[in-house]
């Protein structure tokens, strides 16, 4: 059976259900609290502008009296006004609002919105719209909001992951280039470059499902197949850009004061060939023996390049602590990573950055080399 259409608003489930929400008996909600509760509701339902605007000015219209439903009565012309808004955007939202459950329309027989008045002209009830459920649903807000809130922080999170793992792959091609020119890389770049622009802004959407994962299987990618260009385990000898004779010293073209282990650079007793070799097995890709104390020298250089250290923190190294101890820093950084990698802990991302930092703590006296080789060798043989 078909009913003609009396004029009057359509009748909607989401207005019968926020129909039965109701403020606690006795309880006198302020416009500061119902206000409060709105925008609560804004943010929780992620309201467009226009819908804020509307709501915010019914609100404006509660008059705080002791009802149980929170009545106003405001004309779509006091709304406009009030807005901006013309009269069939005012229409439209208060529709949205009410299909959102925020709410309850309270029709009077001819349509209009008005309060009743007893003989004294005291306001007893109105017709309007009921805003109760904005604020008989605050609860709903804050765990909405809550959620909002650690769903946000774990898409911060993926994001952060993403841009750590990018950031590394893009430093492991490069060190690729410069270390490895001959590496054919066009698969690995080929993959990269998929990856990047898979990769959406930050702000606009969405990780894509296992985007994440792909960054870090690429990563590891690059940098394994840095690592065993290297040496690990390939024993592939490192290309390095020095054309000078092999008889020459690994220490021409140093600066004057690095040329040599001076006197007063002496290694302390516990600081020997023995001990390095022992505590950092990893000098063993240096491909020639160590005898004494400038071997340590000559093979530190060689191997400087094995941690994607450019040669100027190599430079900085000799400048702050002296040749030797740049030298054994390499050795102790390469092992340590080595270590690392063998694990499969993967904490040391940017071997590197790690040799500088080192460097910068042993001139500031903040590390003893000496200390830490000796612990290493203790780990080692136990």
């Amino acid at each position: 059976m078909q009913i003609a259409s009396t004029g009057g608003r359509r009748l909607v489930h989401a207005a019968l259900a926020a129909k039965k929400l109701a403020v606690e008996t006795g309880r006198t909600v302020t416009r500061k609290e119902l206000s409060a509760a709105a925008r609560d509701a804004e943010k929780a339902l992620a309201l467009r502008p226009a819908q804020r605007l509307v709501l915010s000015e019914l609100v404006a219209c509660w008059g705080e009296q002791e009802w149980e439903k929170l009545l106003v009565w405001p004309s779509n012309d006091h709304l406009a006004s009030r807005t901006g808004l013309n009269e069939r955007s005012i229409r439209r939202i208060l529709a949205q609002l009410t299909e959102l459950k925020l709410i309850v329309p309270k029709d009077s027989p001819n349509g209009k919105r008005f309060a009743i008045r007893d003989l004294a002209g005291t306001i007893t009830d109105a017709y309007g719209f009921d805003l109760t459920p904005v604020y008989a649903r605050r609860g709903e807000w804050v765990a909405m909001l809550a959620e909002q809130k650690v769903l946000r922080e774990i898409r911060k999170r993926a994001y952060d992951e993403v841009t750590v793992a990018r950031r590394a792959t893009e430093e492991a091609i490069s060190a690729l280039v410069e270390h490895f020119p001959a590496v054919d890389r066009s698969e690995l770049e080929s993959r990269y470059n998929e990856l990047l622009s898979r990769t959406p802004a930050r702000s606009t959407a969405e990780l894509p499902v296992g985007l994440m994962q792909a960054w870090q299987d690429l990563r590891n990618t690059i940098e394994e197949v840095f690592y065993q260009t290297g040496n690990g385990g390939l024993r592939v000898i490192h290309k390095e850009t020095y054309n000078g004779s092999p008889s020459e010293p690994c220490t021409k073209g140093f600066p004057k004061k690095a040329e040599a282990v001076l006197s007063n650079e002496r290694p302390a007793e516990h600081l020997s060939p023995t001990l390095i070799i022992e505590a950092c097995p990893a000098i063993n890709d240096y491909g020639r023996p160590i005898r004494d104390i400038a071997d340590i020298v000559g093979a530190g250089r060689y191997l400087r390049a094995s941690l994607g250290a450019h040669e100027s923190a190599w430079n900085e190294a000799v400048a702050d602590i002296g040749p030797v101890g740049a030298a054994v820093a390499v050795l102790y950084v390469l092992q340590l990573y080595e270590d690392d990698v063998s694990s499969g802990s993967s904490r040391i991302k940017n071997p590197g950055g790690y040799f500088r930092a080192l460097v910068r703590m042993i001139k500031a006296g903040k590390l003893n080399l000496e200390v830490e080789l000796l612990a290493m060798r203790r780990r080692r043989m136990s």
